[in-house]
């Protein structure tokens, strides 16, 4: 393992409250005027961890890679990527969550997907060149809309109305042949008080994995009327992906062979020999937004506000399913005529019981929202107050598209589900200064979820959920500022989430329950700050990542009884030269489950505490920067620790640390004050060329038929491999 010496004189970045000199991922906080962003995010009175990012920060990181890989060097954030360079499928984890545990909103309105909570983030296309603010909470954070957040909330404000029109052209390239084009344009607000405005956006890639190929659009388009004392927004966006199968990983022995090798679309002779690989082994969805704000200003201390919401998502992911492969390797009898829910078909007296096949797996779902807010600030009270609805339906179905021999209509349907939930919750706030020095917070939500799924799944076989919950997450805490330079702050939090959509499927699971202490201190000067923050999340049945994945690469979970989170965040900055800035983040965590059975040769095994999946006890990041008036040169880094891929502590099952860098170039090549702006951007990524997997599978399987009357537990285990040294490049023109 490196050091955390070496890590910390190395490189440095982010932080949750900013040095004014240097325009960083972190750097500049921004005071939203919108009551659906600010009435979920945190402020320095809130007493809990939070993180701001501007857009300008973004715009310097946004090359073409996903939003996920944006967001990378936060304190406690590990990101991941399936085709290996951060274009196409990616996910996030925040103190050892993942993507699914992290709540997200787009202007107040829940973006996780109400089934799989999942955030699918390569259906909205470089949305990243949309978001005018973004705040990241770890932990519980404050009450929020959605599924709960168990490890972060991420909450984005789009893009405000532009006072001045203006066009803007990006163009970006670079490595596995990926580019990115975005036209942005505004027409500014007019004397009427509107503003029309959009974004069209095209990114492909070939992928660093093995035709992991990329073809991503995005477009938004919002209009804008503000008077004195109302603002109305409408807008919509969304986008289109087109993206080869990347989710299936490498084993130990093709990780060191063949460290790119994708075996999705695999075809086979008889004779078990590879012939090629299904072209059309591909993902293909779309997902459109729209939605409708409305905010009143009631007094110059109080305001309300209405958002609206509609997402439609349709789409499907192909595969070939191959007849030796499926007899011979996987044994999984997607090629038999019984999961296809095919008749035995019958040629020349022989009965017909499997086919090799083509089948789209499809999505069909729509999802509303209607969220209304209100707050209050006046002298020593803020109040902030909201109520939320939101409605989902969602239809799951497959179609058979060709099979060698086969007795079916065209697009043959094998299996239809439908999935249902409603979702609601109210919830205030409220923060009092009762002196200069002292803040006193409370929040208090109530949440009520109501999930049914009938019909049948792949297989064929029923499947069938109803399941209500009703939740109740209080918070509540205080923040002493003794002088301008020094804020200390303790808070409590608690939290309940519901299983997913895969939980069920997999099991009988429970809903889990959080309870979140935070204890921190802020220091900030004009030229430094240091932000630490210690923690303890107390989980009852925690739905654990097993390690384990399903056929479409979603993670599998189980409820794992009592476990924990206890760690330490440490971020800090210095201008400590004329030109030079440093900033750096560390985190050191301990995350276990208690008292841990598993059962390993057919006999059930008491393992003590166990350390928690994919919850490494290190991460860091670190920045170091020289700017001048035009440029600015950075050298980022990012080390993620040792991790368990089980919760079983199994020594194969282990992801090796890494450590990794980055050099980042910005320079203005052209800029008129009434005129146009030219900029360029280079990034190199992976410097020294490390070869490392930044997330990878464990599965157990029992072998009882190997030496009969004896059980043998198999371990196995795969990665996800990630690019070595590569770079982007881009040109920003704006007129």
């Amino acid at each position: 393992m490196k050091t955390i010496i070496s890590l910390m004189l190395v490189t440095g970045l982010v932080a949750q409250q900013a040095n004014p000199k240097i325009d960083t991922l972190t750097i500049n906080p921004v005071a939203l005027k919108a009551v659906t962003v600010s009435a979920l995010r945190a402020n320095e009175n809130t007493p809990m961890a939070y993180t701001n990012i501007t857009q300008e920060a973004l715009a310097k990181q946004n090359l073409g890679k996903d939003l996920p890989v944006l967001l990378r060097y936060l304190p406690s954030v590990v990101t991941t990527s399936d085709a290996g360079a951060g274009v196409g499928y990616t996910g996030i984890r925040v103190r050892g969550s993942d993507a699914s545990r992290v709540n997200v909103t787009i202007n107040g309105i829940a973006y996780n997907d109400a089934e799989s909570h999942g955030t699918f983030w390569v259906n909205l296309s470089d949305f990243a060149s949309s978001v005018e603010s973004l705040q990241i909470q770890r932990g519980v954070g404050t009450s929020t809309n959605g599924a709960a957040a168990f490890g972060a909330s991420i909450n984005i404000g789009t893009d405000q109305a532009s006072q001045k029109a203006f066009a803007q052209l990006s163009s970006s390239a670079g490595s596995f042949n990926t580019f990115k084009n975005t036209i942005k344009f505004s027409t500014g607000i007019s004397k009427s008080g509107l503003e029309l405005s959009g974004r069209l956006s095209q990114i492909s890639s070939d992928g660093y994995i093995d035709r992991a190929s990329s073809d991503l659009k995005g477009y938004f388009f919002q209009a804008t009327y503000t008077s004195i004392n109302t603002k109305i927004k409408a807008l919509t966006f969304g986008g289109h992906e087109r993206t080869y199968q990347s989710w299936y990983g490498v084993d130990p022995i093709t990780l060191i062979n063949n460290r790119t090798y994708n075996v999705a679309g695999e075809q086979y002779s008889e004779s078990g020999d590879i012939e090629g690989y299904y072209e059309d082994q591909v993902d293909n969805y779309n997902q459109d937004h729209t939605q409708i704000h409305i905010e009143h200003r009631l007094t110059n201390s109080s305001r309300v506000s209405l958002g609206l919401n509609y997402t439609h998502g349709y789409g499907y992911y192909e595969e070939f399913n191959d007849l030796w492969y499926d007899q011979n390797i996987s044994l999984s009898g997607v090629t038999s005529n019984s999961f296809l829910r095919l008749p035995i078909l019958q040629i020349n007296g022989q009965n017909l019981t499997a086919t090799e096949n083509v089948v789209r797996k499809w999505l069909d779902n729509d999802f509303y929202v209607a969220n209304l807010m209100f707050q209050h600030q006046k002298e020593k009270h803020n109040l902030s107050a909201g109520a939320y609805y939101s409605t989902y339906e969602g239809l799951h179905f497959g179609e058979l598209m060709w099979a060698t021999t086969a007795n079916a209509n065209p697009k043959h349907r094998f299996y239809e589900n439908t999935g249902k939930k409603k979702d609601g919750n109210i919830f205030a706030k409220w923060g009092y200064a009762f002196s200069d020095k002292w803040n006193l917070y409370a929040d208090a939500q109530l949440r009520w979820i109501d999930y049914k799924v009938s019909g049948e799944i792949a297989g064929p076989s029923s499947f069938s959920v109803d399941d209500a919950h009703t939740f109740f997450n209080p918070k509540a805490g205080v923040v002493y500022t003794p002088n301008a330079k020094n804020q200390f702050y303790t808070s409590y939090a608690k939290a309940h989430k519901e299983p997913n959509r895969t939980d069920y499927e997999n099991g009988n699971p429970v809903p889990e329950e959080l309870d979140d202490f935070e204890l921190g201190w802020r220091w900030k000067t004009s030229d430094a700050f240091i932000n630490v923050n210690l923690y303890y999340m107390g989980y009852t049945d925690q739905l654990v990542l097993t390690g384990a994945i399903d056929a479409v690469g979603a993670p599998i979970r189980k409820n794992s009884g009592d476990s924990y989170r206890r760690g330490i965040e440490v971020e800090g900055g210095w201008d400590f030269a004329n030109h030079w800035n440093w900033q750096g983040n560390l985190s050191w965590s301990k995350n276990q489950n208690k008292d841990k059975y598993f059962e390993r040769d057919g006999s059930l095994q008491n393992l003590g505490n166990t350390h928690l999946a994919y919850s490494p006890s290190l991460v860091g990041a670190n920045q170091l920067s020289f700017s001048q008036d035009t440029w600015s040169v950075s050298l980022v880094s990012k080390y993620v620790g040792d991790q368990y891929m089980s919760n079983i502590n199994a020594a194969l099952s282990k992801l090796k640390d890494y450590f990794i860098h980055d050099v980042q170039f910005q320079a203005v090549l052209l800029q008129n004050e009434n005129g146009a702006m030219l900029n360029v951007n280079l990034h190199i990524h992976n410097l020294f060329d490390d070869m490392y997997s930044s997330n990878g599978y464990f599965f157990t399987y029992d072998d009882d038929w190997s030496s009969p009357g004896s059980i043998a537990t198999i371990e196995g285990v795969g990665y996800y491999p990630q690019a070595g040294r590569h770079f982007m490049a881009g040109l920003t023109l704006k007129f």
